[in-house]
């Protein structure tokens, strides 16, 4: 079995490498998009799926960005980079953070930690679950959803008084509202079901 092709004179799947280093080489290559360090590992993009990621991703930004339209302080952010800590450097599915000054670098690149994270994991599943989810708790993300498109199942984490995630239980109507953004409500049945009308109706003033 041949191993992957080396895509850049650096930058190639499984390369091992500080976030220095990776960022450096990915700067380099202005072709690549959605490359990542997690955890000291370049994992390199693999096809997507519209129905699968797509789609999918796209009600997730929906959802945040008119939760973000209340405030001129939020920002709903589709895939950005993230200069996480020393050993990650990861691109989210989308993000809601409190802007701050400083909170972007001359680049453009996010150099605060998001306050909330959503991965929509299909092919990425194990990674999302694992490799990220470390990162991000290690971080100190206070939310970070993960919809398991495949799985029709989304696994909602906020960190605990002990710095560890856990996992959030949805209530009887299937909502949950996140500690981080008060109103921010997600309908779990209706994005599951792609539903866009409930999912954004369930956002509280």
């Amino acid at each position: 079995m041949s191993s992957a092709p080396k895509l850049t004179a650096e930058l190639e799947n499984g390369a091992v490498m500080t976030r220095e280093e990776f960022h450096a080489a990915y700067l380099q290559d202005p072709q690549l998009h959605r490359v990542e360090l997690i955890e000291g590992i370049v994992y390199m993009p693999s096809p997507i799926s519209l129905t699968e990621h797509g789609q999918p991703q796209g009600l997730v930004l929906r959802w945040l960005d008119s939760y973000a339209d209340r405030s001129p302080s939020l920002v709903a952010s589709p895939p950005a980079t993230v200069l996480l800590d020393d050993r990650n450097e990861p691109e989210p599915d989308a993000m809601l953070l409190r802007a701050a000054p400083g909170w972007v670098d001359d680049g453009g690149h996010i150099v605060k930690v998001p306050e909330l994270v959503v991965e929509v994991a299909a092919s990425s599943r194990s990674r999302d679950l694992h490799q990220k989810k470390r990162a991000y708790e290690r971080a100190g993300v206070r939310e970070y959803i993960v919809w398991r498109t495949r799985d029709r199942a989304v696994d909602w984490f906020e960190i605990g008084p002990d710095g560890r995630y856990i996992t959030r239980q949805p209530d009887q109507a299937g909502l949950i509202e996140s500690s981080q953004f008060p109103g921010l409500v997600l309908n779990i049945p209706a994005l599951i079901a792609m539903d866009k009308t409930r999912v954004l109706a369930a956002i509280r003033s």
